[in-house]
């Protein structure tokens, strides 16, 4: 009955018992009431399962997380307060002082300085490969300490389409798990656990809740990796934890143990959990996801179309269409060759150009986001990415004349109207 994926966004997660809320109830408590100190107890040995803080969880919270982890397929999801604090949670979990991982280097500025500057003043370095390199290429970064893989399935903002088959084989290669960022696909158009992934996060601040009401992120894994066969590299989960006195995340909950470590240890220590009043608005958002989704292609589709046949615009990068790249690919790893809204292009001229396209723009807003039912417009070289050095902006893909264009759910007619004007003027 709850198959299929329409009505997993609308019914997932939250089943309401006989003279219980239809609506998925707000669970606002920072607290729970025990009757007893040995019922308490047990919660926080990790005897029993419940809830006695919601800065580890909270019911409402755990609704949301479980319709996620529907959505892509998992076994079980934690919801973060922020995307960043998923991309941090996911390495973090299973690495730490002294450890190396691996990413693409086409991702999000924020991440790419949370991976390559804050990441390694804990003692993590990351490597970063170009995600198009071959198998063998990319596979010279591994060392012995390597603990994971990782990457966007649609690069925040140069658009590249990561190969996940690729990565996955990399990654289990060399005995580590596929971490994939899912943002801009969503597992409406793409599930990277069909395709070798391990761990999926998504900045849920975007497509998920697709109205800019709340900042969120969340972490699903697929429970396909073993982390027994490689139990000498990641002793966080296959050795005891002191600090539950000595109990083996991987003894005690199995295919939960990444999920449940993530919940137990970094949530108590780092706190980064979204209000409930936020998981909530995120839940009316999951709810029209599946009808969002197709909308926001089919606009972005003739808008890089239109764009591609402008004079006045050197280059358009778009997976949908014949002419890109990763067009083949796309088409392979995408629900109907679909992969999201967003479309990034260049004018000819300057940077200047583009500066004064943006600011003469009416329909669309210059916003520092993307995802959002409505159009949205950045220059990433003077906002989002600006504090990478030129070499960096080279490595992350990011050309200067760059223009992220998030289309939205208007009417294309209205959104192309407004970019003709904007180029004429």
């Amino acid at each position: 009955m709850k198959n299929n994926i329409e009505t997993l966004c609308v019914q997932a997660g939250y089943e309401p018992q006989n003279g219980e809320p239809r609506v998925m109830p707000i669970y606002q408590s920072t607290t729970f009431k025990y009757s007893s100190t040995e019922q308490m107890a047990d919660l926080f040995d990790l005897k029993a399962s419940g809830y006695f803080y919601t800065r580890l969880q909270n019911p409402t919270n755990d609704f949301v997380a479980s319709k996620i982890a529907q959505l892509e397929g998992g076994v079980g999801a934690i919801l973060t307060s922020s995307g960043q604090a998923a991309s941090f949670y996911s390495i973090f979990n299973i690495c730490e002082a002294g450890d190396h991982f691996i990413s693409s280097s086409t991702i999000y500025g924020g991440t790419f300085n949370l991976f390559a500057v804050t990441m390694k003043k804990l003692g993590i370095e990351c490597t970063f490969v170009d995600p198009d390199a071959s198998e063998e290429e990319i596979s010279k970064a591994f060392r012995p300490n390597t603990k994971a893989l990782f990457g966007e399935t649609i690069a925040n903002p140069v658009l590249s389409v990561l190969d996940i088959e690729k990565f996955a084989r990399i990654a289990h290669y060399h005995g580590v798990p596929l971490i994939v960022d899912n943002t801009f696909a969503t597992p409406i158009n793409c599930r990277p656990f069909e395709f070798g992934a391990d761990i999926v996060m998504h900045s849920t601040t975007k497509y998920m809740d697709g109205h800019a009401t709340q900042v969120g992120g969340v972490i699903v894994d697929s429970g396909n990796f073993d982390w027994e066969q490689y139990h000498d590299k990641f002793k966080g989960l296959t050795e005891p934890d002191e600090s539950y006195h000595g109990l083996t995340y991987t003894k005690a909950f199995g295919k939960m143990a990444y999920i449940t470590k993530a919940t137990v240890q970094l949530m108590r220590d780092l706190g980064s959990i979204p209000s409930p009043n936020n998981a909530f608005l995120l839940n009316l958002g999951l709810e029209t996801l599946h009808l969002r989704v197709p909308r926001h292609c089919e606009n972005a589709q003739k808008v890089a179309e239109y764009l591609e046949k402008n004079p006045n615009v050197a280059w358009v990068n778009y997976s949908g269409l014949p002419s890109n790249k990763y067009y083949a690919l796309a088409q392979k790893q995408f629900t109907n060759g679909q992969s999201c809204g967003v479309v990034t292009f260049g004018l000819k001229g300057d940077r200047e150009r583009a500066i004064r396209f943006m600011d003469n723009l009416k329909l669309c807003c210059i916003v520092t986001h993307v995802a959002d039912a409505r159009t949205c417009v950045l220059h990433p070289a003077s906002h989002t990415h600006r504090q990478l050095s030129d070499e960096q902006l080279v490595e992350a893909g990011v050309r200067p004349d760059l223009i992220r264009f998030s289309v939205g759910i208007e009417n294309a007619n209205d959104i192309i109207a407004d970019i003709e004007q904007a180029l004429n003027a």
